[in-house]
């Protein structure tokens, strides 16, 4: 009876050791709550330092499907000093945030370069992006948003090295940056360094405690380089669930990735779900255009890639 015991109990070890170990399931979007933001027209919002969209001209955003717990919120406005405040488990509907005019050089410059880069249409422009953002930084020694916004442009300015010493310069003032390590992530994909990207987003990952949607579309696109691409689309979907889908982009980069592993049942869904949400998009007419050839096909049929910019539209 010992030996059977024994041999029962050395049977239990052993298979438990042999069982693979399980990846995390991709959490569930969530119903959520709503909020409607009520500041100055025009103003930028963030929820947990995710960029959620922009006031209208009434100075009115509404966020759907905001999930549960506390939040941070964050709200900027050009000429208004930028103010962050906590949201509560508790709170629903109108939040009214009152931004005051600030006279702070290094914020009213920082705030020239953000909308210098955001409307850049070329190196010219991205440049001048650069020199604002070069001239809040002497303004405030202090500013780790200025140095990753100014990461960003030197990216597109294809100056990695700059990029990168303006992440080191960030985290110098702020070590735990979420967004400092996604942009640094997406430095390293673009110039070739695979490991390294990952690294930098799983990274960000672990500083925004698993809430960092750049971050799992910067490993989506690095595993759709591998040819991994169930593990892109895998990417793609949690990223999907944490912006409470609203991006319509990331929607065509999972569709893409579903559609290079084969699976054009699930593609089809992902390019539909584009178009519910962007029908009259960049990409509609192009993302139309692979549904019908989708649709003529049997489902386990793989395409061809179809040659889609996703870079100018993230």
């Amino acid at each position: 009876m010992k030996i059977r015991i024994c041999l029962a109990a050395l049977l239990i070890a052993v298979c438990g050791l042999a069982v693979p170990a399980q990846r995390k399931p991709i959490p569930a979007p969530n119903s959520g709550r709503a909020l409607a933001i009520v500041s100055e027209p025009n103003a930028i919002v963030w929820l947990d330092e995710i960029r959620r969209g922009t006031t209208d001209a009434a100075g009115k955003l509404s966020l759907q499907k905001v999930p549960p717990g506390a939040h941070s919120l964050r709200v900027r406005a050009s000429g208004f000093k930028e103010v962050t405040m906590p949201v509560s488990p508790a709170q629903r509907g109108e939040i009214r945030v009152r931004l005051v005019r600030t006279n702070d050089e290094a914020e009213l410059t920082f705030q020239q370069a953000e909308t210098a880069r955001e409307s850049a249409k070329d190196d010219q422009s991205r440049q001048k992006s650069a020199d604002l953002y070069r001239q809040a930084l002497q303004l405030r020694l202090a500013f780790p948003s200025a140095h990753v916004g100014l990461a960003r442009v030197l990216m597109d300015l294809n100056d990695s090295n700059g990029a990168l010493a303006e992440i080191e310069s960030a985290r110098r003032d702020k070590p735990v940056y979420p967004e400092a390590s996604a942009a640094e992530g997406r430095i390293y994909r673009e110039t070739g360094q695979t490991n390294e990207a990952i690294g930098s987003f799983n990274r960000a990952i672990r500083e925004s405690h698993g809430f960092q949607p750049e971050a799992h579309v910067g490993l989506g696109r690095v595993y759709e380089d591998r040819g991994q691409y169930e593990l892109a689309a895998r990417e793609y979907q949690i990223a999907i669930n944490q912006l409470s889908d609203t991006e319509p982009i990331i929607y065509q980069l999972l569709g893409a990735a579903y559609e290079k592993a084969g699976k054009n049942k699930e593609a089809i869904v992902a390019y539909e779900n584009y178009l519910r949400l962007a029908p009259n998009g960049s990409l509609a007419p192009a993302v139309r255009s692979i549904l019908d050839q989708l649709r003529e096909q049997p489902p386990n049929e793989t395409t061809d890639e179809h040659g889609l910019d996703t870079d100018k539209n993230k």
